[in-house]
């Protein structure tokens, strides 16, 4: 028997005013194939509804997308309001979209557990998520 008897809870959101949302649902539905419990909050969510929501939801994982660019300045004010909300490193922080191969390292020195840029395949996250995400 699987050591984890429920499914890894994932939250899916796209931040800001970004409104392409076609391959955060692409990843939901891969993560679904793999058995996970996907849950996807929609789109132009601000930090606070998405920290609520995890907390909300009591998820394992937070994925977000972010193809406007505006990642180095979105996933800061993310962080700290995970702070604030309490939301500590037993939820992994993972984000993916258009960024660039020299805001990876910046990236995951600020806290975020996980960088996928354009092209990653879900294979690829799904295999991550499963070896990364906090055991109950």
């Amino acid at each position: 028997m699987n050591q984890r008897e429920v499914p890894i809870k994932v939250m899916v959101a796209k931040i800001g005013l970004d409104g392409h949302d076609r391959g955060v649902k692409v990843v939901a539905r891969a993560l679904r194939d793999a058995g996970m419990e996907v849950l996807y909050l929609g789109m132009r969510l601000s930090s606070d509804a998405i920290a609520r929501a995890a907390l909300d939801e009591d998820v394992d994982v937070v994925g977000i997308s972010v193809l406007s660019g505006a990642h180095m300045r979105l996933m800061p004010k993310l962080i700290d309001t995970f702070k604030t909300h309490g939301i500590t490193d037993d939820v992994l922080l993972i984000v993916g979209g258009t960024i660039p191969d020299q805001d990876v390292e910046p990236l995951q020195q600020m806290g975020v557990d996980g960088v996928f840029p354009v092209g990653t395949f879900t294979d690829t996250m799904v295999e991550f998520i499963r070896e990364r995400a906090r055991q109950p």
